[in-house]
């Protein structure tokens, strides 16, 4: 019989070259997946390796995806480096984006440029407060935060719903569920000219470099992640593993909150049903594709907006559903998990008779 055994010592190589081995892996059973499906797989893999970097324009795109998944999955890095489960970055997402839109309706003809930190200050301030709702039961309910992150997820979709179908439906739209369109002195700065990448782009890189200073050279981030993966310990070094909780779910709503109002007050300029695009969720699997490592999510957010634009092109010009994209992203995690688990456990052949 077959048994799973931890390995004496697991290789530091294969630890890192694991995301690798994962990618080349989903291309394996993409390439596969495509001539089952009667597609050519080699026109499908064009569809998300090459059509997503092939001009500056399409890179352009790809950065205007990459920039929410970047920001969310920096902030549920802290969580889950701090041992803390946040599973409903989306609904965070969602409330942000609602305050940011919240804000930017009050905008008007005179309204100068500063409404637009405004805008963003009002998404954080979002997501912290719909994290903060899961840090307020864990601590003083002990409820658990992946139940009642990801049901809040639920709430904040009915909450957006109930705005763009009542009362801050667009009046001349039609009857279409949806607020007005944004003033165009709420549009976050655009980074060049032909291009949709804004300046959120730069927030999401300072925001990583500022994660690895934070985690890896202060005494803060070590107190952080020893207040979340061993709340005894921490007690003993004088460490709070309560503040630990608290603080690990106010960053990780902060961010996604920003992440939504840098999409309402830019790609979207308008509060839709749409809002939720599943980059919260989506977010998760960057960050573990990242192994949790600032510069590992740049590179995993940028390899996810691939999947979202491929995704999208296949749809449109091979025919193929729309869950192709979440088929390539449940595919790109399921291996991981195998490589990782492979790297940590080894398969040994037990005879029964022994």
């Amino acid at each position: 019989m077959l048994k799973l055994e931890a390995r004496p010592q697991a290789s530091t190589f294969w630890g890192y070259a694991s995301p690798i081995l994962a990618l080349f892996l989903t291309v394996l059973v993409g390439v596969a997946l495509f001539m089952a499906l009667g597609k050519d797989p080699v026109r499908g893999l064009q569809m998300f390796f090459w059509e997503p970097v092939k001009s500056f324009y399409a890179l352009g795109e790809l950065m205007v995806k990459a920039t929410p998944l970047l920001v969310i999955a920096l902030g549920l890095g802290v969580c889950y480096r701090s041992n803390v489960w946040n599973i409903g970055a989306e609904g965070q997402f969602v409330v942000g984006a609602v305050a940011a839109g919240g804000v930017a309706l009050l905008a008007g003809k005179e309204t100068g440029r500063w409404i637009v930190l405004a805008i963003m200050l009002a998404g954080i301030l979002g997501g912290m407060m719909w994290s903060g709702l899961v840090a307020l039961l864990r601590d003083k309910f002990n409820a658990n935060e992946i139940l009642v992150s990801l049901m809040l997820v639920y709430v904040a979709d009915m909450l957006l719903s109930y705005l763009v179908y009542g009362p801050w439906k667009d009046p001349a739209g039609y009857n279409f569920p949806q607020t007005k369109t944004f003033e165009a002195v709420t549009q976050i700065p655009r980074l060049m000219t032909g291009s949709r990448v804004s300046v959120g782009l730069l927030l999401a890189l300072a925001g990583a470099a500022l994660m690895w200073v934070f985690l890896f050279r202060t005494r803060a981030g070590f107190a952080q992640q020893v207040g979340g993966l061993a709340p005894a310990a921490a007690r003993y070094a004088g460490y709070s593993s309560r503040k630990a909780l608290w603080l690990a779910l106010l960053v990780s709503g902060g961010a996604a909150g920003l992440a939504g109002a840098l999409e309402v007050a830019g790609p979207l300029g308008q509060l839709t049903p749409y809002v939720p695009a599943g980059y919260g969720f989506a977010a998760i699997i960057v960050a573990y594709v990242g192994r949790l490592h600032p510069v590992g999510m740049v590179f995993s957010a940028v390899l996810m907006s691939m999947f979202y634009i491929g995704g999208e092109l296949a749809q449109s010009r091979l025919g193929l559903p729309k869950s192709i994209t979440g088929v390539f992203q449940g595919l790109l995690l399921f291996s991981l998990l195998a490589c990782d688990t492979l790297v940590a456990y080894r398969l040994r052949w037990l005879d029964r008779r022994v």
